[in-house]
């Protein structure tokens, strides 16, 4: 699982590259490598501006493969080795059962989108379901060897699904692919082609509305600062205008229209409600703001 982020520094629309998980003191350095000249260059220019389908593929697969390491150090804790959480509010799919009950699991052909480290599909295949990994970044798949398992892993793009028709019962994305393509519409008809009839995608991303809002945990973040309807996409580029991260924002109607257009069958959409027990502050989620406005969107979607 991996989050839709930003950086502190942006002026643009506050945007921060936290993540969601909870940072983790006692968690041991993992995949140590000398340091890359890398870490002395420039930072980043925030912007927003177009990015195309290759574009945003491209700088993705480099941020990922660059930062997954700090990622998984950071977040690893909070991820866990085998749990399945849609979002930053915590909630779990053993109590969500988005995918359906955990007993109707076993034996189910699985397509984690975005998989990360690949800790959603380790609590599948604890499940007794047959869940496969797929994820745009090489080095967030070396995490997933590193954690071990049997799970089949993949690094593809998401909008060319190296699978036959019809390959898969479900297929799940927790924060994964879909915040950062160009085309959703792309990635959906691929998902609709490798689900079986009557197969069901749940794929949570940011909540839409939080792009009018700056990333801010505090009181600060409780101020509409841009348009909800500008659908300009976040870039980080280097000193050349070469694009090193970007995240494209649709409004809620938008997915909704990507979904259904895409031929699947919109049967739910998840908000979830930001619980007692989560004391947390990270990137723009924080119990202020959860209790306030929603920070995750969830579709659970079915192909007829």
């Amino acid at each position: 699982m991996r989050a839709a982020r930003g950086t502190a520094r942006v002026a643009v629309r506050g945007h921060r590259r936290d993540g969601f998980g909870r940072k983790s003191t006692t968690r041991e350095p993992i995949i140590q490598e000398p340091v890359s000249s890398e870490s002395t260059a420039p930072e980043p220019e925030a912007t927003r501006r177009d990015a195309d389908v290759a574009e945003s593929s491209r700088a993705n697969r480099g941020w990922w493969d660059r930062n997954a390491d700090e990622y998984q150090n950071e977040h690893g804790t909070f991820l866990g080795d085998d749990r399945f959480v849609w979002g930053p509010e915590g909630l779990d799919e053993v109590e969500a059962e988005l995918l359906g009950p955990p007993e109707d699991l076993k034996g189910r052909d699985v397509l984690e989108i975005g998989a990360g480290a690949a800790q959603c599909s380790r609590w599948l295949a604890a499940q007794g379901a047959r869940p496969v990994a797929l994820d745009i970044s090489h080095r967030q798949l070396q995490h997933a060897l590193r954690i071990g398992g049997t799970i089949p892993l993949v690094c593809a793009d998401a909008g060319a699904l190296p699978f036959a028709d019809a390959s898969f019962d479900l297929a799940c994305s927790a924060y994964g692919a879909l915040p950062f393509v160009a085309d959703p519409r792309q990635v959906l008809r691929e998902v609709h082609r490798v689900l079986r009839p009557g197969g069901r995608l749940v794929f949570s991303v940011t909540h839409p509305i939080r792009w009018a809002f700056p990333d801010e945990p505090g009181p600060e973040g409780l101020g509409v600062s841009a348009s909800y309807f500008d659908r300009t996409p976040y870039v980080e580029q280097d000193d050349e205008g070469r694009a090193v991260y970007v995240e494209h924002h649709r409004t809620l109607g938008d997915r909704v229209r990507d979904v259904v257009s895409s031929g699947f069958r919109l049967v739910d959409l998840v908000e979830p409600e930001w619980p007692a027990w989560n004391t947390s502050e990270w990137g723009g989620w924080s119990p202020l703001r959860g209790a306030l406005i929603p920070g995750t969107a969830i579709f659970v979607c079915v192909r007829d």
